[in-house]
């Protein structure tokens, strides 16, 4: 599990657990979804057109 402290610098310790990030398209705009992995559920998605990504969220393999 991550840990935040100490409050107030602004910095995560560690990886975000149980979720993943993967390009996707909106309205024909490249975009970075996140997703839990144990329920497979899309959780957010950056604003299109998304050239960073998640903070700390393991990206996942491309098929193909």
């Amino acid at each position: 599990m991550a840990t935040n402290k100490p409050t107030g610098d602004n910095a995560r310790k560690g990886a975000v657990r149980d979720r993943t990030q993967l390009r996707s398209k909106v309205m024909g705009k490249a975009t970075w979804t996140k997703r839990d992995k144990t329920s497979g559920e899309f959780m957010e998605q950056k604003k299109a057109p998304a050239k960073k990504k998640f903070k700390g969220v393991r990206r996942e393999k491309q098929a193909g």
